[in-house]
């Protein structure tokens, strides 16, 4: 398959027409590239705050409530998009108010499939600013997407920094993750592709990253954005070297595209150099409590 993950820059629209026309062109042009698979960031719908207008768009409660109210256009929007241009979407994330889920909002990213079936995924673990700032809560579970494209799952920007949540994904089949992502800083941007590339060595899978990039300074959620579109697997036999498929240059914004073949995640896991993924399980008995050893002398 080709994925194309997004190096999405935010912007303001007056009306809802000049939203429609940007995730037109954005996935129309990645579908004339023969894409399969298109890859937003955490994050992405923020701009759909602009169409509440300057004041709200800048709070923090008042922005994230204006794009959840938005989220059922967009949804049924992408969900279009995908059918017309037979491509799989994992959409621009937004918090989202969900009454199944409590008064708070969670962190979600919607996935739409060409023949017009809709799902979505939750974050896991919030950042301190999403919990300190935005009472922002942890949605539903962890979901494992079994498509015509292969098992995918989804780690929301700092869910890929946490070994676990990859490994239930894998072992439950997961060949691809997807890792949509919002930063502000080169700091952040770091974690989370520290993150992806480590997840893809753990597991001997691919991780196609998308964030957000550029400025929007007139919505204080996503002010600052650094990143870079990139689709990692493991440095080993029937990937590269570097375990880098494809990269993007850090805030250029636009597609990053990369041809892969799930058929080599199986033979790295049986034929690879290491095989990190099955040897998972050896470090149970070897990840106890350490033996004290005192060398002061």
């Amino acid at each position: 398959m080709k994925i194309a993950t997004a190096a999405y820059p935010l912007d303001w629209f007056d009306d809802w027409s000049g939203y429609e026309a940007k995730l037109t062109r954005w996935v129309s042009d990645a579908a004339g590239q023969g894409a399969d698979l298109l890859v937003f960031p955490e994050y992405g719908a923020m701009e759909l705050a602009s169409l509440a207008g300057a004041e709200v768009a800048a709070g923090l409660e008042t922005s994230g409530r204006a794009v959840s109210e938005r989220m059922p256009e967009a949804d049924a929007l992408l969900s279009r998009l995908a059918v017309a241009h037979g491509v799989h979407i994992l959409g621009p994330g937004a918090p989202v108010w969900d009454p199944a889920l409590g008064e708070r909002p969670v962190n979600r990213s919607g996935f739409f499939t060409p023949g017009g079936a809709v799902a979505h995924q939750d974050k896991q673990i919030m950042t301190r600013y999403e919990r300190e700032e935005w009472d922002m809560h942890p949605g539903g579970p962890l979901k494992l997407f079994d498509t015509a494209l292969g098992r995918i799952g989804v780690l929301i920007c700092y869910d890929c920094e946490f070994p676990l949540l990859a490994r239930a994904l894998t072992d439950a089949g997961a060949e691809l993750l997807l890792v949509p992502s919002n930063t502000e800083a080169m700091t952040g941007y770091s974690r989370v592709r520290i993150g992806a590339m480590a997840r893809a060595l753990e597991n001997q899978c691919i991780v196609a990253h998308s964030p957000t990039v550029g400025d929007a300074l007139w919505c204080e959620a996503v002010d600052r954005n650094v990143g870079a579109a990139a689709v990692y697997g493991p440095p080993d036999i029937g990937f590269p070297d570097t375990g880098i498929i494809a990269q993007g240059a850090l805030n250029a914004p636009g597609w990053v595209y990369a041809d892969i073949d799930l058929s080599a995640v199986a033979q790295v896991r049986a034929e690879g150099g290491v095989v990190n993924f099955a040897d998972w399980p050896r470090q149970d008995a070897r990840s106890k409590m350490p033996e004290l050893h005192v060398l002061r002398a």
